[in-house]
């Protein structure tokens, strides 16, 4: 594709999305309000929109005028406000996605690309929003995710529901001594953290600079308040719902979080999937392998679109 989008939409356009109990969502859309098509990306666990950073580079050099590009963060996540950690689940996630959605893009086709938790949340939207699917939602992406089962392979498998929930209740009753805590979490799993996000290749700084300062910025409450829900996430049921629409599903080889063996189980169940395996990246693949990521979703952008342009057709 030749087109690029405008330069004075090069940081994007900022805005606040109030959610539906009143907790602020801030927002980044590139690209043109009235685009044909929207595509809106859902970040992961701990993460912030700056984490698709790489992979907003390739796609704003490389992609269509005719699309716009919407990222944003969680609740308890980067500018977005904080609520009650009883909140901070990933069925409540999919309505403050419904909120962004009827917010920024009210109108039209959209495209759903999901890292992580955030494509559990997609999945989870899928459930509590199923008319919307193969209507206004043209495609999904679901990248480094699982329709659920993640704590029996990987590094999931170190999660028990006992020592979540000991946790959990440690951090909302004892925040200061926790808070001590997790400085020094830090200082002893940050370089495992990146280590384990990078796969087998050295880490790129600069991906390893992200990955610090958005560990950094997670408050404790965050970072501990999902757990419960990513323990109990279950969605294998509603991967029937998509039908043939458009998806991909693509991760890293060398994913410690969330192994391959998830992304299989998906593909598998999605009629319409493109399975893409990046050999040799890990967790943080949208970081460390931004462009051929880029690639993948540009090709869903252009599946997406080609199945818009054939309803029309049936429909004329």
């Amino acid at each position: 594709m030749s087109k690029t989008f405008p330069l004075a939409d090069c940081d994007g356009r900022r805005c606040t999305v109030v959610a539906d109990d009143g907790v602020p969502i801030a927002v980044r859309s590139f690209g043109a309000t009235d685009a044909a098509l929207t595509v809106v990306f859902v970040h992961g666990h701990c993460l912030h929109t700056e984490s698709w950073s790489f992979l907003r580079e390739h796609l704003l050099r490389d992609g269509d005028a005719t699309t716009r590009m919407v990222f944003y963060d969680h609740r308890g996540h980067g500018e977005s406000g904080h609520a009650h950690h009883a909140t901070y689940t990933i069925d409540q996630l999919a309505a403050d996605l419904d909120a962004v959605l009827r917010a920024t893009a009210p109108t039209g086709p959209v495209v759903l690309v999901g890292h992580s938790m955030g494509a559990m949340v997609v999945l989870a939207y899928a459930r509590l929003y199923p008319a919307a699917i193969g209507a206004r939602v043209a495609g999904i992406g679901l990248i480094a995710g699982a329709a659920g089962g993640i704590t029996e392979v990987g590094l999931g498998r170190l999660l028990n529901r006992h020592a979540v929930t000991s946790l959990q209740r440690a951090v909302v009753h004892a925040p200061r001594v926790m808070q001590a805590s997790k400085r020094l979490s830090r200082w002893i799993f940050a370089p495992l953290i990146r280590e384990a996000s990078a796969g087998t290749r050295r880490v790129n700084p600069r991906v390893a600079a992200i990955a610090t300062a958005v560990l950094n910025e997670t408050a404790l409450l965050t970072m501990s308040g999902f757990l419960s829900s990513l323990l109990d996430f279950d969605e294998a049921n509603t991967l029937a719902r998509f039908g043939n629409l458009p998806a991909l599903v693509l991760a890293g080889s060398a994913d410690l979080m969330m192994p391959f063996a998830h992304s299989v189980v998906l593909a598998s169940q999605l009629a319409g999937a493109e399975l893409v395996r990046i050999e040799g990246a890990g967790h943080s693949v949208i970081l460390e392998r931004a462009e051929e990521v880029a690639h993948s979703i540009t090709d869903l952008i252009d599946r997406a679109a080609d199945g818009i342009r054939a309803r029309y057709a049936v429909a004329g």
